[in-house]
């Protein structure tokens, strides 16, 4: 029998506060570290405007890969 795709709600919940967590809580320590460094090189590109453009879509995909990823 194949294994069904599980949802993860709670590490989605707790990566739309702080990006990365949910991965942590999954148990994928390297990309939780990566995704939370990303958002604050992010953070900082604002000032320059490309960061309006890259915080948002990182922060939607964080979200995202928290809920899907195994």
């Amino acid at each position: 029998m194949a294994k069904e795709e599980q949802k993860h709600g709670i590490p989605a919940l707790l990566s739309f506060f702080i990006p990365g967590l949910g991965q942590l809580i999954k148990g994928e320590v390297g990309k939780g570290i990566l995704i939370f460094l990303g958002m604050v090189v992010s953070t900082f590109l604002i000032f320059i405007v490309i960061g309006l453009i890259t915080t948002p879509v990182l922060w939607v995909w964080n979200i995202y890969d928290a809920y899907n990823s195994n």
